[in-house]
Parts: C-alpha cells; structure tokens; sequence
C-alpha cells in the first residue's frame, strides 16, 4: 500500500485559462487507483444481481426489521423478515405489475430526451417512516426490467404533480400516512396514472375519489396477491437505466437524474473497496440502521451494499423523538446520518456530561484531551486509548446500542468540533464523505483512522477523478499553491443526464466535466475540503462578495445558534439573519440575568435578540469573517425551519428564495430599523 501521507496522485497536468474558459487544476485519482479506475465485475449487471445472489447464499439471513407495535402504543423489539421472505414478496410484487400491463422496457445510452416513453414505477417514501415495503419495491424493480422513478412527498404539491406527470408513472406506491398528498395531485395527473398501492390500506372514501378519476386502488396485500412467485425474468445489462430520481433541489422545478445499474454498481464496489484496503468490509455479521429518507441516493447505495453482503437493515420509527431509542434496541454495527442528526447526539451527550459533577466532567476531559493527542499521532481509533475506552467512552457506545463499529457522514460538512468529538468518544469508525445525487453518492470519502482528514472529505473514490476549475469572480484559483475551485468529475459513478432535459445536462457536462457547483480546496494530503458553494454568492452595494455558506457555517459555531440563514442583497450594505436559537442556551442566559417568561416572549425580548447578536458577532470576528460579514440586525424564530414549510430541503440544505419569501416582511423591517438605529421588534 503507499505511504499514507499523500492519497492521491495526478494523472493529467493543469489546464491554463483558454477560449474563454477558466483555467482547471491537474486531475486526480486516488492512491488506490493510481493504475486506472476500478474495473466493474462482468457478473454483476444490475442491483438484482447483489440481491438474488445474497438470497442464494445467506436465505435464512435477517434482511428487512421495524419495531413490533405493542398494545400500549409503545415499540417492543424488531420484528424480521429473511431474504428469502423477501425474495418471495418482491417476486410476488413483480408479477404484479407485469400483470397490470407494465412491460419489461430496454434504456440505453446517454441521450434521454428521444427515449420512446413507456410505463414505469413510482415511489413515494415518507420522510418519518423509510419502510420495509419500499426497500422490496426497489429490489423488485429490476425484476421487471422497467425503471423506477423516486420523490418525496415533503416536497410541495405542485412538484408532486410535476414529477408524476414528469416521470409519466402508471403505478405510485406510497405510504398510507401520505395518501392523501398523492390525492391531491391526482386530478392533474390522470393521463399516465393508473394505480395507486398503498404500504397500508385506504378508506372507502379515499377509494371513491381516486375511482372517480379512473384511479384504481390497492392495499399492499391485495396488489401483491395478483402475482405469482415464478416468471421469467427479463436480461439486463449495465447501461440500462436503473432509476430516474428527483432532487429535492431549492429552486425551480425538481430535476430527474438518471441513474444507470453501472453507477450503482461502481458506488457499490468502490464502498466495498475501499473498506477492504482500509478497514474492515460490512460483512453478514453487519447490522444498518435506515432513517434516512430512500428517495436519497446516499442510502440506497449503502443498502445495497448491505444487501449484496447478507448483512441486516432495520428501521427506525418515524419519529425523531425515538431515533435514539430505536439504535438502542437495534443495536446496529453501521449508521449513516447527516451533520444534523449527528449535532443532535452532539449536544445530548454533552448535555449530560455538563450535568454531572466536577470530577467526572473534569475525568472525562482528561480521558478526551489523553485519546485525542494519541489519535493525532496517528494512532489508530481503538489504539489510542482502549483503558479509557473501557471506563469512560464505552457508555457513549452504550447509548449507540453498544455494537457500533463504522458511521459515515454526508449531506454536508460535518463541523469540525463534532467530528473530532463522535471519533473520540464513540468507539466508532467515523468517515466523511461528499457526493451528490448526480453522482450516485460518494464521489470522495475520508479514509478511515486517518486522523489528518478530520474536516476534509478525504480523496476521491477509485471510481472517480477529479479536478478544480478556477472562479475568478470568487476569487478561486484552481492553479496556487493552495488550490481552490469548483470541483469537477468524472468517472463511473456519474449519472447520464437530467431525463427530459438535454440542455441542463450539456450545461453541467461542459467540456466533458460534471461541474458540481461546489467550491474544493485540495489539502497537502491529497484531500479534499468543501468551502463554499458556487451558487450562494451575493454582491453587496459597495462591491463586497459574500460567500454566504461560509458565513453562515462560521456563526452555526456559536452554541447559541441551532440554525441561521444569513440574508444580503447588492441594495444594501450590510447583512441580516433569521436565527433559531437553542432553547437551553436561551433560558440560561434568561435565568443568569433574572429575565422571566417563556421561550416565546424571550425569542421576542430585544436584549435576548441583542445578546444572541454580539454572542454571533463575537464568534464570527474569532473566526476570521471580515466586517461586511458581522451582522447589523437578527430575527429570533421559534419555530425551526422546516421541510412542511418548503424552507429546507429533506438533507437540511436552505431553500433561500423560498426563505426570502417566507420572512420578507421581517428581512424589510430588520433593514429599516438596523438603518434608524432600533432594534427590530
């Protein structure tokens, strides 16, 4: 293996500013394919393949798990079906819908906007239940040689519509609890729609409105039971398109990208690669807890990884009150979360180390600061320190259920402080990650017990290479000696275009290059840092830049601060902010000052909404942000943002016109007053 200092090595030189193009950085792969990307193996043509192969070789293993339902309404234990049983159901599911007239159909090549359309399936999972039954949809997709289409119903109405009449579905399987969302839309979407299976059941009434419209309606069990278990399955091969997936996205209309079986199978592979020159392969052992929405490429890769190595994939609840209890009682040995989820076990576990008494605060520091210099010698996660591990990390494991060996980060960056704190004290393996849907999840990852790469994304994966692009107007420069710029790929895991918009997909295939629109710095070790996003910059009106992401992910800093969006237009000269506080922060300022009332009349106090100002301002100056980017004014929000609201996107991301929307009455007034002297109401 080579030496662990550098992770990547240069395969084509820089490219100087030409034809009126920036200039580009060298290009890159990673150590571990440094001969070549990785090959894709000839036997494997579909994510069938991982799934009817594991079927035969772990059949009596534990596949698919949700927690019993007991009588008091609380959960009891899981409850699990074997791969076999899954088999059984998804083949059953498949006759199905060939018998309701879907046909196998043949996608190939690049260019979608000629395809001859044909029936396809569509899936809607809720974002609080990722359920069993959805996971059997998708291993039965390719059993009838027909992609599947995926979206959220937290997506507002007009773009459920869109999608349906978009991806032109016949059959939409969605959950019960979202039924009514999906009826909605129906009256516009009756040209291609001719079924709608819900993971529950429907109610009569329910049944009568969908009829009306010539909808046909099935329970999960009655549409199931009109296939049969044999039938013969059609060929694949690996540029037939496996899913067409909807992006969320924070503007405009969502986007379908589509996804090949190559794709899927090489972030696979290279997941499972790259674990084996590393660390430790998932193996039939393994358990993986899904909470994360389906719809989302960055699950449904590592499901599929699971499910080609036998390994077991349980489910949490629903609700985000019982997240923590559910790993609990799993138990689960891989978990994957984005920076919220991963902020929120943050916070609990110190919320309980700073109520306990001084000695154990003060053993717990000592143990932390005594792993973490041995850590950053370059001592593995458990090498560094297993005595203390045994007596004070170990409950932190505990209240991860106690099996936990690898987590994974993605979405977005992960905070620093967060990072080093879950490595330290989880007795986990911790990886982060970055992709995207265009490209099929993970395009880089952090290397495991690789201390150095704590708040990098690491190298790129070995299905990939990867170059900067230079943003002048940013003042990025792909060719210095700390290069930075937009990040661009290409490679195996990349998706074939955005279906029925071909001159998107030339756009961000510009000169044979996936442009992310996200801004990289390469480290000295040949990893890569995101830091900052091409899109979210906006001129002040004395010509300052503001690099918004930047900013806002400096102030999240402050332990005040559960969430900000930071607003600035080239009409003003100064920036303002809609701040979810913490709670507990809040109230204990309130108490230290003899402040009284409740959360909501603090949130409208003008000396809590002052002292959360200068505590902001006080971090930003600490970390660096120049004067134009300290704030003039903030609205304290009681409520956090939220995907019902269409303010966020199902991975956290700011939807900000949908935000400048929503608050431009405050942003109006938070300007006016900033500008008299006053501080906002």
């Amino acid at each position: 293996m080579a030496s662990p200092e550098v992770f990547t090595v240069k395969v084509e030189e820089a490219t100087p500013a030409a034809g009126g193009r920036p200039s580009a950085g060298p290009v890159y792969r990673s150590i571990y394919a440094k001969d070549g990307l990785m090959e894709l193996p000839r036997e494997i043509n579909s994510p069938w393949d991982f799934f009817s192969g594991a079927v035969k070789k772990y059949p009596k293993n534990m596949m698919l798990g949700r927690r019993r339902q007991v009588t008091d309404g609380k959960a009891g234990e899981y409850v699990w079906q074997t791969y076999e049983e899954v088999y059984d159901s998804a083949m059953r599911l498949g006759s199905a819908i060939r018998s309701f007239g879907v046909k196998p159909s043949i996608y190939r090549g690049l260019t979608v906007a000629y395809m001859d359309p044909t029936v396809r399936n569509g899936l809607w999972p809720c974002r609080h239940a990722t359920v069993k039954e959805y996971v059997m949809c998708h291993c039965m997709t390719p059993s009838v040689g027909s992609p599947c289409s995926t979206a959220l119903t937290e997506t507002r109405a007009n773009a459920v519509e869109f999608i349906m009449n978009h991806a032109e579905i016949s059959i939409a399987f969605v959950q019960e609890s979202k039924i009514k969302s999906i009826l909605a839309a129906v009256p516009k979407c009756t040209a291609h729609l001719r079924a709608i299976v819900s993971f529950g059941d429907f109610t009569s009434e329910m049944k009568k409105e969908a009829e009306k419209l010539g909808i046909s309606c099935f329970s999960w069990e009655d549409f199931s039971s009109m296939g049969k278990q044999d039938y013969e399955l059609p060929k694949k091969q690996k540029d037939d398109i496996c899913t067409i997936m909807y992006t969320s996205g924070t503007t405009g209309d969502p986007k379908g990208v589509i996804i090949t079986n190559r794709a899927l199978i090489a972030s696979v592979m290279t997941t499972e690669h790259l674990l084996i020159v590393t660390d430790k392969p998932i193996s039939e052992e393994d358990s993986y807890f899904s909470y994360l929405p389906l719809a989302h490429i960055f699950d449904q890769v590592i499901e599929n990884y699971c499910i080609s190595k036998g390994a077991s994939i349980g489910f949490w609840q629903g609700d985000i009150r019982y997240l923590m209890e559910d790993v609990q009682v799993m138990k689960p040995t891989i978990f994957c979360g984005v920076p919220r989820v991963y902020d929120r076990i943050y916070s609990g576990i110190n919320i309980k180390i700073q109520s306990g008494g001084i000695i154990a605060k003060h053993l717990f520091q000592y143990a932390y600061n005594y792993k973490l210099a041995n850590m950053r010698k370059g001592m593995k996660q458990h090498e560094a320190s297993p005595f203390f591990d045994k007596i004070i990390f170990s409950k932190i494991k505990e209240g991860l259920g106690g099996h936990m060996r690898l987590m994974i980060a993605g979405a977005a960056p992960l905070p620093g402080q967060i990072e080093e704190f879950m490595r330290v004290t989880s007795c986990s393996v911790l990886s982060q990650g970055y992709g995207l849907t265009e490209s099929c999840a993970g395009c880089f990852t952090s290397i495991a017990n690789v201390f150095s790469m704590i708040g990098t994304v690491g190298p790129p994966v070995t299905t990939i290479e990867a170059r900067l692009e230079s943003v002048p107007e940013m003042g990025y420069n792909a060719l210095a000696d700390t290069p930075r710029g937009e990040i661009c790929l290409r490679g195996h895991t990349l998706f074939s275009g955005y279906y029925k918009r071909p001159g998107l997909t030339e756009e961000v295939f510009a000169d044979g290059w996936f442009h992310t629109g996200d801004i990289g710095e390469w480290q000295p070790n040949g990893s890569m840092k995101i830091i900052d996003r091409k899109k979210n910059i906006f001129k002040l009106s004395q010509g300052e830049y503001v690099a918004v992401e930047v900013v806002e992910s400096a102030y999240m800093q402050s332990p005040l601060v559960a969430s900000i969006w930071v607003y600035g237009n080239s009409f003003e000269s100064f920036l303002v902010a809609v701040v979810v506080p913490e709670r507990q922060a809040l109230e204990e300022w309130a108490a230290a000052n003899n402040k009284v009332g409740d959360f909501v009349e603090l949130c409208n106090d003008p000396k809590a909404r002052g002292f959360v100002l200068d505590e902001l301002n006080k971090t930003g100056k600490k970390l660096g942000l120049r004067g134009f980017e300290m704030l003039k004014a903030i609205h304290l929000e009681l409520v956090p943002f939220s995907i019902e609201k269409d303010l966020i996107t199902p991975t956290f991301k700011l939807k900000r016109p949908q935000l400048l929307k929503y608050y431009k009455d405050r942003i109006d007034q938070m300007y006016k007053d900033a500008k008299e002297g006053r501080t906002a109401p």
